[in-house]
């Protein structure tokens, strides 16, 4: 009896695009809701498509090493991944980018806050929950 290995499964190549939508919805979400301390100047958004990421959006820093190194201000990537989040209702993608906007620490330096919840700090969702309350008002 042969054994037949099992097909891999192909990758697609991973396609990104700018986002001017999102960016647009970014703007507004950080000037109608309490989000103060973010510079909308230096968040950028992309679309990708082929990802095989089990995320509806993810956010990229850009880390102190690499700004040092090209020179350039803290700056932050919102990706959207387009298979997942251009199903779903605009509230729930309203939510979702306010959920990455959460990451972005107060102080704008182009790291992220985890999910983890430190000693004496509120959870990370509870804090996502009253963002996205306060948008909503």
């Amino acid at each position: 009896m042969a054994f037949i290995m099992p097909r891999r499964k192909k990758w697609l190549k991973v396609d990104w695009e700018s986002a001017s939508d999102i960016k647009k919805r970014i703007k507004d979400i950080v000037k109608t809701s309490d989000f103060n301390w973010i510079n909308t100047s230096y968040i950028f958004c992309m679309r990708s498509k082929n990802s095989s990421s089990r995320a509806y959006a993810r956010i990229w820093g850009l880390s102190k090493v690499w700004q040092m190194a090209l020179e350039v201000k803290p700056s932050y990537i919102i990706e959207v991944l387009s298979e997942k989040f251009d199903k779903l209702s605009k509230t729930e993608q309203n939510k979702i980018l306010i959920h990455e906007l959460a990451h972005i620490p107060k102080n704008f330096s182009g790291s992220l806050l985890p999910h983890i919840r430190r000693r004496g700090k509120r959870n990370f969702e509870d804090r996502v929950r009253i963002l996205i309350k306060k948008f909503n008002k």
